[in-house]
């Protein structure tokens, strides 16, 4: 059985997943400024309607944004206002720390790091 600390990091792990693609990064940066309708997040992101349909979708299922019906429309948000914050403290970090991230092989998409493989830097 996993300890709770275990858990927590799997927990933490996969919202990061959550974040970790540009299409859905991409979404939930729309979404700083308040709801959006898909249209408009496609305008904003420029991505394709269908793209952004399936990804609102998976970031609904993991409770990442919630949507509301208003009228013929519906409206997409984050679901909640930490997450907002915590992009904004990602801005602050990536300030001081940009160049390592740029250069760092571990995780490129050309080759993602697997749990256990060693880098080859």
């Amino acid at each position: 059985m996993p300890t709770l600390q275990a858990q927590a990091l799997t927990l933490k792990a996969k919202l990061y997943r959550g974040f970790a693609d540009p299409s859905r990064l991409s979404i939930l940066e729309a979404l700083r400024a308040g709801p959006l309708t898909v249209s408009a997040i496609v305008e904003q992101t420029g991505l394709l309607r269908t793209n952004v349909s399936n990804h609102l979708r998976c970031l609904s299922d993991c409770d990442l944004v919630t949507s509301e019906s208003q009228g013929r429309y519906t409206f997409y948000q984050l679901s909640h206002p930490k997450i907002a914050v915590l992009f904004s403290l990602t801005e602050e970090i990536l300030q001081d720390i940009a160049r390592g991230i740029y250069e760092c092989a571990n995780y490129t998409e050309e080759h993602p790091r697997v749990d256990g493989e060693k880098s080859e830097l």
